[in-house]
């Protein structure tokens, strides 16, 4: 807590208390039809759900494969094992309902999500293994991701460790200049008036399209990714802390001025502090746009990584294989992300009750 919170804290506190109150059953909510009971008894959305598992995993293991000419889908017999074994998994932690300690309160909030995820997968592996509806192998079966994380888990998991090598280098690049930048333009009125209008008008250009020029200027191929990684993360990270930076409540300065603090105490422990979730709101939008340049870096130049594993997999009508780098993708984003949501609060958790998350 800064200097200026301190003091003014029991005012700000009190009137920042009531609309925090009133927006926290909106932010934690939960649509009535979704809840569930509380942990006590059995756990019947988990029944339902584990149903759902069994079903899915008889309708893999007993209804045969479509033959599809060289199409002999491996793996098959696994896959519908391992249905069955979450079903006798789910309906174990149903019938302990308050005895299933923590997996169980863990397994409750996305019960019918276990429950949807069986059913959709039944309808993957219905209209490709089963029926052939879509014809393969532009179109493969659940079974084939397994297939191919077993197979060519070297060359994933090598292609993995170079994008991330890669998003790390560029994204903490950009968000440390753009942080910087942003707090630059947000606090002096030099920078305000002269490298303000440049960022608004070259901005909003898409790092995708300078790669051309990234390429031809840049000593590597690497370092063009690496700039243009940076780029994507730069200008929402910049944009975001100076809107953060100059939206500070001037009351907050005054009061640190009263107290004898220095211009570098007012940007360091009032603006930076005050301005911090909105720089986090720039790195949500810097990380998706990151990785997009990211792919498309890695397919246009880059000689590894998960983008340069989609375009050698598409060149070698290995679709299965392509679908498992889309699937690691979404992973590597979805758990990036998380990541940076526990970093912010973490970091913020001084904040909460006063700013909307």
């Amino acid at each position: 807590m800064t200097t200026a919170d301190q003091v003014l804290g029991s005012r700000i506190e009190r009137s920042a208390a009531a609309p925090a109150r009133a927006a926290a059953p909106h932010a934690t909510a939960i649509p009535a039809s979704l809840q569930d009971t509380v942990a006590t008894g059995v756990w019947r959305t988990g029944v339902v759900a584990a149903l759902a598992w069994f079903a899915f995993g008889a309708l893999t293991l007993y209804w045969p494969n479509k033959e599809v000419g060289f199409s002999d889908w491996t793996f098959t017999s696994e896959l519908g094992a391992a249905g069955l074994a979450v079903g006798l998994v789910l309906l174990g932690v149903a019938l302990l309902g308050a005895h299933a300690g923590r997996v169980g309160r863990t397994l409750r909030p996305a019960g019918h999500w276990l429950i949807a995820a069986p059913l959709l997968l039944a309808l993957w592996e219905t209209l490709t293994a089963k029926l052939g509806a879509l014809p393969p192998p532009f179109f493969a079966p659940p079974q084939s991701l397994i297939d191919v994380a077993y197979e060519d888990w070297a060359r994933l998991g090598l292609s993995t460790a170079h994008s991330l090598r890669l998003l790390a280098h560029g994204f903490v690049l950009g968000a440390l200049v753009g942080f910087g930048t942003g707090v630059w333009i947000g606090w002096s009125r030099i920078a305000g008036y002269w490298v303000h209008p440049v960022l608004r008008f070259l901005g909003p250009v898409p790092a995708s399209a300078l790669l051309p020029l990234a390429f031809f200027f840049a000593p590597s191929s690497y370092a063009a990714a690496v700039f243009l990684v940076g780029l994507a993360t730069f200008f929402p990270v910049a944009v975001l802390t100076w809107s953060g930076v100059a939206s500070v409540h001037k009351s907050y300065y005054d009061v640190a001025r009263t107290l004898g603090a220095s211009e570098w105490f007012l940007v360091l422990r009032v603006a930076v502090p005050a301005a911090l979730p909105q720089v986090f709101v720039g790195l949500f939008m810097g990380l998706g746009a990151s990785f997009s340049v990211l792919v498309t870096a890695e397919m246009m130049g880059v000689k590894a990584g998960l983008g340069w594993y989609l375009q050698w997999a598409q060149g070698w009508a290995a679709y299965a294989n392509m679908y498992a780098a889309l699937l690691v993708m979404a992973v590597l984003c979805s758990g990036l992300i998380t990541l940076l949501f526990t970093v912010r609060d973490r970091a913020l958790s001084w904040q909460k009750g006063t700013v909307k998350w």
